[in-house]
């Protein structure tokens, strides 16, 4: 009797254990819009069918396109460089000739005074605006499309360098207000590359005092005596201008949910293609599939 009951019990648990890893399927998963035409500002609404463990929409908008899941690399956007910039103190008129910006796409990446120095670095400075003592000094759109051509990791530096001190005149103190470095595909869709906070400053002091460039998330200040000789160097870590992220989808269901219908507003008009991935999964193996639609927003 105690073997038959100890049969029934291993057969049970075999029994649960195949019900745990049998894998449902997805193929009666579909989804209907009410119609492909749509206003901005309109509510979409897409019917389910069936019921898959997850979901995850891909709206067709920037960042959110299926078919970009796996890009990393894009090539023929336009690079593009903002900041703003503050000239304090010193003398009147501003001594703009202290600040200069710089590239260079030969930089081996190593952070030390002797291999920056050994970089070709690449005076572009006069595609900037810099300040004249007006705080918040837009440099305008600096171009950068022409280096990022080149295919290779480029890096950014400001160099504050003094070359005349008089003893009756301070040098005029350089605040770096702002820096956005963005790419622009040819749809006009913007990726951030860096920011202020993001750049990956690393401060360098060639010569004079030993203060350098101070560092903070929001703002990028030189640090030096006002009567001494300087030449002080920040640089960001290095870029590939050709890199993006890969896009990503949005999940709306998990397996803790039921969805019958899913809702979107799009603000801007277009045709997308929006994209419904459907996924089983359990401990051993997953099963997918992909529904996909063109949507078209009007004005």
């Amino acid at each position: 009797m105690k073997k038959i009951i100890a049969a029934m019990i291993l057969s049970a648990a075999l029994v649960s254990c195949t019900k745990r890893y049998e894998l449902g399927s997805v193929e009666d998963f579909s989804v209907t819009p009410e119609k492909t035409t749509y206003k901005v500002g309109e509510s979409i609404r897409f019917v389910l069918n069936g019921k898959p463990d997850n979901i995850v929409f891909w709206s067709g908008e920037a960042g959110r396109k299926y078919e970009f899941r796996e890009r990393t690399i894009v090539q023929g956007n336009t690079i593009g460089l903002n900041f703003k910039s503050y000239a304090q103190y010193g003398p009147s008129p501003v001594d703009q000739s202290t600040l200069k910006l710089l590239i260079s796409t030969d930089f081996n990446g190593k952070y030390d005074s002797t291999n920056v120095l050994a970089a070709t670095w690449e005076d572009i400075t006069s595609k900037a605006i810099l300040s004249s003592g007006q705080d918040q000094t837009a440099s305008g759109n600096i171009d950068l499309s022409e280096f990022a051509a080149r295919n290779k990791n480029m890096a950014l530096a400001f160099r504050y360098k003094t070359a005349v001190v008089k003893p009756e005149s301070a040098q005029n103190r350089w605040v770096i207000r702002s820096f956005d470095l963005k790419s622009v595909n040819e749809q006009k869709e913007e990726t951030a590359i860096a920011t202020i906070a993001t750049a990956g400053w690393s401060s360098f002091n060639f010569s004079g005092p030993t203060t350098k460039w101070s560092v903070t998330s929001v703002q990028l200040l030189t640090v030096s005596n006002p009567l001494a000789l300087d030449d002080d160097w920040v640089i960001t870590k290095q870029f590939n201008p050709n890199k993006t992220n890969p896009d990503k989808g949005e999940t709306i269901k998990n397996i803790s949910q039921n969805l019958y219908e899913y809702r979107r507003v799009y603000t801007k008009p277009g045709v997308y293609k929006v994209t419904f991935v459907a996924t089983n999964a359990n401990v051993k193996e997953s099963a997918s599939t992909v529904k996909e639609m063109d949507i078209t927003i009007t004005q």
